[in-house]
């Protein structure tokens, strides 16, 4: 049974690989599942249709068979869960990879987006200018610390997992303000991530999808 997604018919970031359909097709690649992609356009997101699949009116979501998830840390964790590859045997170190995935997107990432609110949506406020030093330190500040747990390991708990693939992820949606590059053990562990060749695979069919000439009418 194959699986399906849901992606931006046309990312708002032209492709860098920011929107978070690149999470689950990562995921998908990594564990060696095939799938299929449904395109959605911004309006098509806003019909009933798709808010059966996310009640919210985002993507990615995902399909198998029966089965309908939304939120991409569900979908990895569901993928980690059933397919080998992205979550360790020991029991232990199981929960300690899901640890890190919660702390991807409850921990590390809120600062990031209000980053991304601050310099791009709200930018015109009036307000925007002197918000953006206080929302760019509470960003540096995760990284501090997130820096200090890495030190110089490859990956945040012995071999690759499911927990590094949701912080590289994240991490990833830093590079446009050039605060990542202020951590250099950081980047390091981005490269990383994006040297991966199951990345490289998600990355170039995302990319493909964005690269490719809008259809006229």
């Amino acid at each position: 049974m194959t699986v399906i997604i849901t992606a931006f018919e046309r990312s708002p970031d032209g492709g860098k690989g920011l929107a978070r359909d690149t999470r689950v097709r990562w995921a998908l690649e990594e564990v060696g599942q095939p799938y299929d992609v449904r395109l959605v356009s911004f309006g098509a997101m806003r019909k009933p249709a798709h808010i059966a699949l996310h009640p919210f009116g985002q993507i990615p979501t995902y399909e198998e068979g029966d089965l309908v998830l939304f939120e991409t840390g569900a979908i990895v964790f569901h993928l980690a869960q059933r397919h080998p590859g992205l979550l360790p045997d020991d029991a232990n170190a199981r929960a300690r990879a899901v640890t890190w995935m919660f702390a991807a997107l409850n921990t590390v990432e809120p600062p990031i987006l209000d980053l991304s609110n601050t310099r791009i949506a709200e930018s015109d406020k009036p307000w925007s200018k002197e918000r953006l030093p206080l929302v760019e330190d509470r960003v540096r500040h995760r990284l501090v610390q997130l820096s200090a747990r890495l030190g110089d390991a490859d990956w945040l708990d012995g071999a690759f997992s499911a927990g590094d693939l949701m912080m590289v992820s994240v991490l990833l949606r830093l590079r446009p303000s050039g605060i990542l590059d202020e951590f250099p053990k950081l980047a390091a562990y981005v490269a990383r991530g994006e040297a991966r060749s199951a990345y490289k695979r998600a990355f170039a069919a995302q990319l493909a999808v964005n690269a490719a000439k809008p259809q006229a009418g």
